[in-house]
């Protein structure tokens, strides 16, 4: 079959999925609508699953939200390419759009929807031409996360972008956006803004996170749809989890006292689900208890593609239980 005549036919499988799903919701996310739609087009074009081109997608888009420099920070699909690589090491015409002589000069542009250009403009043409990029490798999951780090040659990259595959294919992107206060709100518990703070144990470093104060065995709650990247002992964090979402945020709750039923690695959380009980573990070899007040100790950390740093996660408390203290009252 043609490319023409595959794009042809993947455009009336979009059409169908597409109008049943904007039947199904009474407030459909457009922007969310059409990056699916074109995801699942380049999926039928190059057989890389959808959800992985989504998960490459959200990967670029995530390191371009904290790049402050990036502008159109809400365009239809985050990945690019340098001019250099798109038209060729060697064109002299670094805005060429002609399929053949960026192939000549070496050029990676392909033409995505069959209009006869390789455009760096068109979303279609770059997530075609990287999801061809993706299936140099061969077909298969295998060969797929080979392709993956043969692109990002970053062992974290790939397993960040298997994680955001497995959540799109888990919910829509509106519920993605979701979250939860860590702690049940009619719950006795206490918490102020220490991160950054000094801390002596194990040596000299400073407080990674919100220590939220509550009696033992009060629920800890996920905070975000999430896949669990962490689970078991640590010296400092005692009983702990930690779980990556979306926007490649890694949430990390300590010092627990157990764990809910059913938790473990990769598990998918929801927001607002019971994943442990808050404890007084760490600060010791396993096992150690009672060193320190019952408390969760609530952490957030971000990856900027190169490596990830803690930030304060004490706005984000706020204003997520400001948002469950809005919904209990209603």
């Amino acid at each position: 079959m043609s490319l023409r005549s595959r794009i042809i036919y993947s455009l009336l499988i979009i059409f169908f999925v597409s109008s049943q799903t904007v039947h199904a919701q009474v407030k459909p996310d457009t922007q969310a609508q059409e990056r699916k739609a074109l995801y699942l087009k380049t999926a039928l074009l190059t057989d890389v699953p959808w959800n992985v081109l989504a998960g490459c997608d959200q990967y670029a888009r995530n390191i371009n939200a904290l790049r402050l420099e990036k502008k159109n920070k809400n365009e239809l699909i985050s990945i690019t390419f340098p001019k250099r690589v798109w038209a060729g090491p060697l064109n002299p015409d670094l805005n060429d759009e002609n399929p053949k002589t960026i192939a000549l000069f070496g050029g990676v542009g392909k033409d995505g929807n069959g209009d006869g250009h390789a455009s760096l403009e068109s979303p279609e043409d770059r997530l075609y031409t990287f999801a061809e990029q993706i299936v140099q490798s061969g077909p298969g999951e295998e060969n797929i996360r080979i392709g993956l780090w043969n692109i990002y040659n970053r062992g974290k990259a790939v397993d960040l972008i298997e994680d955001f595959a497995r959540l799109f294919d888990y919910a829509t992107p509106a519920k993605l956006e979701q979250h939860a206060f860590p702690v049940p709100t009619n719950y006795n518990y206490d918490y102020a803004s220490t991160w950054g703070a000094k801390r002596g144990w194990g040596g000299n470093r400073i407080h990674e996170g919100t220590d939220i104060f509550a009696d033992y065995g009060t629920p800890v709650r996920a905070t975000a749809y999430g896949v669990i990247e962490l689970i078991g002992w640590n010296k400092y964090g005692g009983w702990r989890i930690g779980l990556r979402d979306l926007h490649g945020n890694y949430h990390y709750f300590a010092h627990l006292n157990g764990y809910a039923p059913g938790i473990h690695h990769n598990v998918i959380t929801k927001p607002g689900q019971v994943i442990g009980y808050v404890g007084s573990s760490g600060y010791g070899p396993k096992g150690t208890m009672g060193k320190f007040p019952p408390h969760l100790h609530y952490g957030l950390y971000r990856d900027n593609g190169h490596a990830e740093y803690s930030v304060d996660p004490y706005p984000a408390l706020r204003i997520w239980e400001q948002q469950a203290n809005k919904n209990e009252s209603k």
